[in-house]
């Protein structure tokens, strides 16, 4: 495995993706971000009802012979992408209908295992012009660790703060790139496909951590560095076309790096260090025989000095006493259980969070 100082960080490198990540030194990247071609197999062009056309995608690079062609493609980069990866890294791709379910295929045949599929659904999909199929509103993502055994990482603390506290599901609802933050050269779209960095902060912001490695082997306009730089990870983009190349590097040159981790990383709970109920008790922030209750004030317990809790029918651990009392599974006692101070109901967790301060 090759340390960060072998890697081109921070660079867009011209060319062949396959033949450019074959020069890379394996397990040396953390993520990997693929926005490949789609393969979309346009037939027409795309009009709206007032006969103006619909910028498509119809690109060379968007271009392929026929599936087999498209498949001996896919594969060949996503070889070359396994290989790159740490034993705990992970790769995501986003497609649409026309090539996601054989991505998906591949990634499996490879060796990749599948963590998630995303839909991302927009808030503002172009119509269906036509009124010959259901509008197309949304694109899939493919989360995926680079084999069975990997541990990627996953930030899940940090993806429920972003989503005010509940968990992150699987469906995220975002708005495609538009506004200012659409790229465009003599008023027209600089790269068709360029996708919002909202999306990719999530992407990022999921499964990173600060000073960790993301490649992007069809880096485009660069979306995927630009939101690297702000998150404080480092990047490196693969691009064919010179005029993408040109483009993002123009646009990474105006972005401020962030280098502040706190900043930019959410300190995982399951990361703190443990601290049992007991300490509470020998250090003096609860006496024996101090009452505890819950939140309402329907069940009630006392503190034993060896850090257990006694109520009128169980003893036991502070999570014992407070599932058996409410005739639950399980109960997470540390917020269960209050103590009284200064005339209000308060969390016993406070005090372990004053006792892992001190640890600091």
């Amino acid at each position: 495995m090759q340390g960060v100082d072998s890697l081109p960080l921070g660079r867009v490198l011209e060319g062949d993706c396959v033949e450019l990540m074959e020069r890379l030194p394996a397990g040396s990247i953390d993520m990997i971000f693929a926005d490949p071609p789609y393969n979309l197999q346009l037939r027409q062009e795309l009009l709206r009802p007032n006969h103006s056309r619909v910028d498509g995608v119809d690109d060379a690079w968007d271009q392929f012979a026929d599936f087999a062609a498209y498949d001996e493609f896919s594969r060949a980069w996503l070889q070359a992408a396994r290989r790159l990866l740490k034993p705990d890294g992970c790769l995501w791709a986003i497609g649409s209908y026309h090539n996601i379910f054989r991505l998906g295929a591949a990634l499996q045949d490879l060796g990749f295992w599948l963590l998630n599929d995303i839909v991302w659904r927009k808030t503002n999909p172009m119509p269906n012009f036509r009124g010959r199929r259901f509008t197309n509103a949304h694109e899939t993502l493919i989360w995926a660790a680079r084999d069975e055994t990997s541990r990627p990482t996953f930030n899940y603390d940090a993806m429920k703060a972003l989503n005010d506290g509940l968990q992150m599901r699987s469906d995220w609802l975002l708005p495609i790139c538009g506004g200012p933050e659409r790229l465009k050269i003599d008023g027209r779209k600089a790269h068709p496909t360029q996708k919002p960095e909202a999306l990719l902060h999530r992407v990022i912001l999921a499964s990173t951590r600060p000073g960790d490695v993301v490649l992007d082997p069809f880096f485009g306009t660069g979306t995927s560095g630009a939101v690297a730089r702000r998150l404080g990870r480092a990047w490196i983009g693969i691009e064919r076309d010179k005029d993408y190349a040109r483009i993002a590097r123009e646009r990474l040159a105006g972005i401020r790096p962030e280098t502040d981790p706190a900043l930019v990383s959410t300190p995982s709970k399951r990361d703190e260090p443990r601290i049992p109920f007991g300490w509470v008790v020998e250090r003096g922030l609860l006496p024996t025989g101090a009452v505890l209750s819950d939140q309402g004030q329907r069940w009630t317990a006392k503190v034993r000095a060896d850090g257990s809790l006694i109520s009128a029918e169980h003893r036991g651990s502070i999570h014992q006493v407070g599932a058996l009392v409410q005739g639950a599974p399980a109960c997470n006692g540390w917020t269960f259980w209050h103590f009284l101070a200064e005339g209000q109901l308060k969390p016993i967790d406070l005090l372990r969070q004053q006792l892992r301060a001190g640890l600091d």
